[in-house]
């Protein structure tokens, strides 16, 4: 299950994550502040997180599959 922070004080409610989630995981609660509702369906993309314009997303992305070379050459 992906972690999704979203910071209510900083919520507008503009809708913006809602509309970008692309498994639609996020909405409007009854504040019209955001929220997770299916948090078992978020693939953790970080679009929420990356339109929101007041910042009050952050998402906990997964580990990197693959070294990048300059952490290879650092190993």
């Amino acid at each position: 299950m992906a972690v999704v922070t979203i910071n209510v004080k900083w919520c507008k409610g503009c809708g913006i994550c809602a509309a970008f989630c692309p498994k639609k995981t996020l909405e409007l609660d009854r504040a019209s502040k955001a929220r997770q509702a299916r948090p078992d369906d978020c693939i953790r993309c970080g679009m929420c997180a990356l339109y929101c314009p007041d910042l009050a997303i952050a998402v906990d992305l997964p580990p990197a599959k693959d070294k990048s070379p300059q952490q290879e050459a650092q190993a």
